[in-house]
């Protein structure tokens, strides 16, 4: 069952360690073709692995997309993002792997077609669950990139949601703007484990500027995740780490910021903005990080 955690949830039924300064993934540097979406790749996507977290918490990898989260309970399963729809006989090969049990609730940690793009199949067949913003966004088609059909959350929430389920408790949480305006922590609170979404991953940060995301405000979010208790963390890619390593990739966005910010208040152009972005944060010419990130740098950080 879902409880309401404080007044302003609406609830509408109708969505190893990381190579954080050094290591920049396809996911931020590969020119985007067509109907790709955020983490497409010009490689052959990475195998799928099962990997366990810790007692009834595991993580699905693979595919060129978002880590999916699949939480064991009596009751049945709470996943947490669903990759692209062409991952749907993945995900749920690797599901029956830990469980018999039905998928009683998804979460979409944002509306990206490489996290929510599974809502297609999973909607037949479960409770989807967004920020209120990221079932408007998919609603609105605000991913330039994605594919056709997209389907949001049935269910959302503005600030705060738990799930329920055989005894033990999800928690949803909306906690600002960064990667983009739709972004949900979920924090698995007995286990102290927390899926960050793309707040964090293993590239430089992609700040979806046409999707409300923010350089400014990414940090001073990161600094309320910061503040949650957990100890692990399950990236949007990468690697599964520790609560130090999310504090290197705060710093290092910070350090982004810092650096392009000095850059367009010293007055230079987009082209010499990029060149820089490129020689010391891997953003790679043709990428969602200058299709997307640059021009709302350049307007932000005036």
């Amino acid at each position: 069952m879902l409880a309401r955690m404080s007044k302003s949830i609406t609830v509408r039924l109708t969505g190893l360690v990381l190579a954080i300064l050094g290591a920049w993934t396809a996911y931020t540097q590969t020119p985007q073709k067509g109907k790709q979406a955020p983490a497409a790749a010009a490689k052959a996507p990475a195998p799928f692995n099962l990997i366990k977290v810790t007692d009834d918490l595991y993580v699905i990898d693979g595919g060129g997309a978002g880590n999916v989260a699949v939480y064991v309970t009596s009751e049945g399963l709470i996943l947490v993002d669903d990759k692209y729809e062409q991952h749907y006989d993945e995900i749920m090969a690797n599901v029956k792997k830990v469980s018999p049990l039905p998928i009683r609730y998804l979460i979409n940690t944002h509306y990206h077609a490489d996290h929510s793009g599974g809502n297609t199949h999973f909607a037949a067949v479960t409770q989807i669950i967004s920020t209120t913003m990221g079932r408007k966004n998919i609603m609105n088609k605000v991913q330039s990139n994605a594919p056709a059909g997209m389907i949001p959350a049935n269910l959302t929430f503005d600030q705060e949601l738990s799930v329920f389920l055989g005894g033990k408790e999800v928690r949803a949480m909306y906690l600002g703007r960064g990667h983009t305006n739709t972004d949900a922590f979920v924090l698995f609170p007995a286990l102290r484990v927390l899926h960050s979404g793309d707040m964090m991953t293993s590239g430089s940060p992609l700040i979806d500027y046409p999707g409300g995301g923010s350089i400014v405000e990414w940090t001073k979010t990161l600094d309320k995740a910061m503040q949650l208790e957990w100890d692990t963390v399950i990236p949007g890619h990468g690697a599964v780490s520790k609560k130090a390593d999310m504090l290197t990739y705060r710093n290092s966005a910070e350090k982004l910021r810092t650096r392009a910010q000095g850059l367009v208040r010293s007055g230079k152009t987009q082209d010499e903005v990029a060149a820089v972005m490129t020689a010391e944060f891997g953003w790679q010419p043709g990428s969602l990080n200058m299709q997307w990130s640059l021009p709302g740098l350049m307007t932000e950080l005036k």
